[in-house]
């Protein structure tokens, strides 16, 4: 049994009573005097071998009252280095169970040990070793810990451990070292080890210790333990905000209130954070309706599975969606005739969805009349833009209505869409506002050169150094080069002077303005520089123990900008005011580093991932440090090769507007903060540091730095008008309504697309108005702009000229909105609406106030099915920060079922499995995609998302979930060839 590779011989021998057997003998030979030495030293051997290998080795003990013998024999020993090391393992593999070593702990085990353990000393260096991890056992039960700290151990510890941290020079010694750093890492498991720890200079000893041991890669298991007891003990902090609800709040209507997640759901967030031994969190991500659950969390009951059609409303209502379909009716008399600039129909309504006791603005304002659609071909028009806005309930709205139909010709000058925005603002001043661009100081002359050739000198600054938004717009239009696809800033600015925000936008973002065009290279993943973490822990503990040159100074406070200083010179300046935007505070902590802290969603204490804003006023060629340190995901693909994204604005300008991925030294990692119930959060809820450091290409430059490519409202609602002028209309049959209007006064656009008939003969009319459905929707949640990028792609491949995307609109009629959170994307939300709602959350029962967008699409959806037109596919857009490619989440009882191991007969029960053929063709024909991520599985905790619901309500087989990654790929043609570490 002693000889190497006899595991296996040893598990027979445990399963035959083997450990019980050697504790009794080891009983009889210590009972005889003088014990036999040459029966013990082999007996305790084979303890130390088989205890290793039996899981329950440390109850047999006590069952055998063994623990008194065996610390019998090692204080007889202690002058017998050869019998006692012997006694040591064996007191190592009992005390691996935490009864057991508690036991010995009551029986003075660490007593007795800490005798062993003496200072640097080259002799009985192996007596030393076991006696050390002997006691980093003991310490793992918490009543021992408690002992040790009250004894004055852990002083000990400390002591003992710098000496032999000073005198081990040639590092012969690290695996005690290492053993007596375990045994610190369980003390300060407990709250009183660390209070102890902290007040006997523990951080400052550790700290030293480690910046010793940085340059020798030998010595990295030192550095690991240290900083994770570092990480652990380092003094917790509330957030330095005087509250963490968010900084902007809405009045909900009615008698709605705002529910924050109370100090009683705070489970979830405490998990590991106090006693966790500060290892690396597992990649999860709880609140993600993308992540893969445990198998607990698995609907297993199939009455819940099975399809259920209910409607969560009078049936009455659904009348009321007819008009969102009215290419079921369209009898296509003007198809010769649509080149005509204008054509009144009669009998015609686009009526807006109504719900008792909701209101909605006039046909007027619906289709914003300060920024009307004036390039819309087969969308309806509201009254004259002249008429005011009045409110009105809109169940009084009727369908034998009378509406105009405004058909402009598609060749209409691309300016008439600026001139519409100007007259917005002249008619109706409430809706619409002046908006200020923010480029760059009045300091930086190169950019005068490049924007104001010819009146270099007649420019003048605006209040805070910022030119004014007129002259500066005007010259910039003529600077354009036109040559971003589907993008033009006439129609930006047109559509961004039209949107609310809680906030008041006064400000556009340039890069949202000026428009990007794709990188001109791909990009492999960021290769993670070794031991980055580490490093980037050891410079929050110097913060704490050398705070001399901690500057501390606010830069940036959207809740009190009275409070913020005065840009020091070589100080960075923020702002993040824009739509979108997303930056709460700026805390300049030392010359070349900022805390950043991001806003909550609006009405909301949580949700902080999404950031974008602006920075300006750098140095060339100078590695800034950025901490955003109110995180709240355990794992980020962060810590997996993903950048952040950066624009330039002098690139820009000198023909390179590109969104490029930026950073180096990117870790994410849990860090010393905490949510504290006075500051209106979760007590006790842990927060996470997405740290990064970049390198500016040019000196007083302005750049935006973002999580992801930012994809705005204006962007979207500009992109329709575009793609509606730009559309083949004897191909391209396009339709764009509104959906309804959201909670914050923002429109919600319904989109149809589908191929024009060949003809108005019957069968070809029927032949269009009996295509099957298909609904598309993204963008429910607004930090997933990557979802808005994937619509893009699709609206732009549906009316594209693409043999496929002909075929594609021949066989189906496309229902697509685009952007079903409007008001989150506005106001720089990453996770909810302005209700402080998860909209991915409401689709079992929406409310029509809180959630106007889900309660119409829902609506919608019910229509369809009720005159038998249920869509074929249903897809819902997300992004998700967890994971790689592209894939989707569908829905299966039986597959369901499987994986919860459930006992029901799954042979009677009758599934199509056709749920698999979208997925599977995507895998074929799509490079990003990968069918291993795809996942068919219901989950309890799903049961109100989209895809749920339509799955069971509606009876829509494929009902997906897509997502896209924010990261990059490891599979497929998009494959990331480089690795990292």
């Amino acid at each position: 049994l002693l000889s190497p590779g006899t595991s296996r011989r040893i598990h027979y021998v445990i399963s035959k009573g083997g450990s019980e057997a050697l504790l009794q003998a080891l009983a009889a030979a210590a009972q005889t005097e003088p014990p036999d030495q040459s029966t013990l030293l082999p007996l305790l051997r084979l303890l130390a071998r088989v205890g290793q290998q039996d899981k329950k080795f440390g109850l047999k003990v006590q069952k055998a009252e063994a623990t008194d013998i065996i610390l019998s024999l090692t204080r007889r020993n202690l002058g017998h280095h050869l019998h006692l090391i012997h006694c040591l393992w064996v007191l190592r593999v009992c005390a691996s169970n935490v009864t057991t070593g508690t036991t010995l702990g009551i029986n003075g085990a660490m007593e007795l040990i800490f005798q062993v353990i003496t200072p640097y000393s080259k002799r009985r260096v192996r007596t030393v070793r076991a006696a050390i991890e002997v006691l980093a056992a003991l310490l793992k039960s918490k009543s021992n810990s408690r002992r040790a700290v009250n004894r004055g151990y852990l002083g000990g510890l400390l002591r003992l451990y710098q000496d032999w941290h000073h005198n081990d020079v040639s590092n012969n010694y690290i695996y005690i070292r290492r053993g007596l750093l375990l045994c610190l890492k369980h003390i300060t498991n407990i709250q009183l080890g660390r209070e102890t720890f902290l007040g006997s200079q523990g951080m400052e000893i550790l700290f030293a210790s480690a910046e010793d041991c940085l340059s020798c890669k030998n010595l990295d298991p030192i550095i690991t333990i240290v900083t994770q007891i570092l990480r652990k003990c380092h003094p917790k902090e509330p957030l330095p905000v005087a509250t963490i609800r968010s900084s902007y709040s809405f009045p909900l209507p009615g008698n709605a209130k705002v529910e924050l997640p109370c100090e009683g759901s705070e489970g979830k967030w405490l998990k590991g954070d106090f006693e966790s031994d500060g290892e690396e969190e597992a990649e999860k991500d709880l609140d993600n309706e993308e992540s893969k659950e445990e198998d607990y969390d698995l609907e297993t009951d199939v009455n819940n599975l099975r399809s259920r059609p209910v409607l969560d409303r009078p049936e009455e209502e659904l009348g009321q969606y007819e008009a969102m379909c009215l290419e079921l009716s369209h009898n296509f008399q003007d198809l010769e005739s649509e080149s005509e600039e204008e054509k009144s129909l009669e009998d015609r309504t686009e009526s807006l969805p109504s719900t008792p006791s909701h209101f909605f603005p006039s046909a007027t304002s619906v289709k914003h009349p300060n920024c009307r659609w004036s390039n819309q071909s087969v969308t309806e028009m509201g009254p004259d833009p002249g008429e005011k806005d009045y409110k009105v309930p809109l169940q009084s709205w009727k369908k034998k209505e009378k509406c105009r139909w405004d058909l402009i010709s598609e060749k209409r000058d691309i300016a008439e869409t600026a001139q519409d925005a100007d007259s917005c603002e002249e008619e109706d001043p409430s809706r619409c506002h002046t908006l200020t661009l923010h480029l760059l100081p009045k300091e930086a002359a190169w950019h005068k050169k490049i924007i104001y050739p010819e009146c270099e000198a007649s420019i003048n600054a605006g209040p805070g150094g910022r030119l004014e938004s007129s002259d500066m717009v005007t010259n910039l239009l003529q600077k354009h080069q036109g040559d971003i696809p589907f993008h033009n800033p006439r129609f930006y600015v047109a559509r961004a002077k039209c949107v609310k925000s809680i906030p008041d936008y006064k400000d556009l973002a340039f890069p949202d303005f000026w428009g990007h065009q794709p990188p001109p290279y791909s990009k492999p993943l960021l290769e993670r520089k070794y031991g980055v973490q580490r490093e980037k822990v050891l410079d929050d503990v110097r913060r704490l123990i050398q705070p001399s040159d901690v500057i501390g100074r606010t830069v940036f406070d959207l809740d009190e900008p009275s409070h913020t200083s005065p840009g020091a010179p070589g100080c960075l300046r923020f702002f993040s005011k824009f739509e979108s935007g997303n930056l709460r505070k700026a805390i300049q902590v030392r010359e070349f580093e900022y805390d950043l802290i991001m806003n909550a969603d609006v009405n909301s204490n949580q949700h902080h991932q999404w950031f974008y804003f602006e920075v300006r006023d750098m140095k060339l060629e100078v590695p800034y440090r950025f901490n955003i340190i109110n995180c709240e995901k355990f794992n980020s693909q962060f810590n997996y090769g993903m950048q952040l994204v950066m624009y330039s604005v002098k690139e820009a300008l000198q023909g390179r507007p590109c969104w490029l991925r930026a950073g180096h030294d990117i870790c994410y990692y849990k860090n010393h903060y905490r949510c504290s119930a006075a500051a209106g959060g979760m007590k006790g809820k842990s927060y996470y540091t997405l740290t990064f450091s970049i390198k500016f290409l040019h000196k007083d430059d302005v750049c935006y730095l973002a999580y992801h490519y930012p994809y705005t409202y204006s962007t979207m609602m500009s992109h329709l008008d575009i793609l509606e002028q730009n559309r083949n209309p004897q191909k391209v049959y396009w339709r764009q309504q509104m959906l309804c209007q959201t909670l914050g006064g923002n429109l919600c656009p319904l989109l149809t697309i589908t191929a024009m008939p060949d003809s108005k003969k019957r069968e070809d009319l029927e032949q269009f108005r009996n295509r099957p459905y298909v609904f598309l929707m993204a963008r429910v949640h607004p930090g997933e702009s990557n979802a808005s990028w994937v619509m893009k792609g699709t609206l732009e491949f549906l009316v594209s000229s693409d043999p496929i995307a002909d075929l594609l609109r021949k066989c189906f009629i496309f229902k697509i909105v685009p952007m079903l959170n409007p008001d989150g994307v506005i106001n720089g939300n990453h996770r909810c609406s302005l209700s402080g709602d998860d909209l991915n959350r409401q689709w079992l029962a929406p409310n029509s106030q809180l959630h106007p967008t889900i309660y119409h699409a829902k609506g919608l959806l019910y229509y369809l099915r009720s005159i038998g037109r249920a869509p074929v596919v249903f897809c819902d857009y997300h992004g998700h920060s967890q994971k790689k490619n592209v894939f989707l989440y569908g829905c299966s009882i039986k597959e369901t079922l499987w994986q919860a191991g459930c006992t029901v007969d799954t042979t009677v029960i009758t599934e199509d499995v056709g749920y698999r053929t979208l997925p599977k063709i995507l895998d074929k024909v799509a490079p990003a995609f990968v069918m291993n991520s795809c996942s068919f599985l219901v989950e309890k905790s799903r049961e109100s998302t989209a895809r749920v619901v339509v799955w069971k309500e509606m009876g829509v087989l494929r009902s997906y979930t897509m997502e896209s990654t924010y990261c990059g790929c490891s599979h497929g043609l998009y494959k990331v060839s480089k690795s990292f570490k």
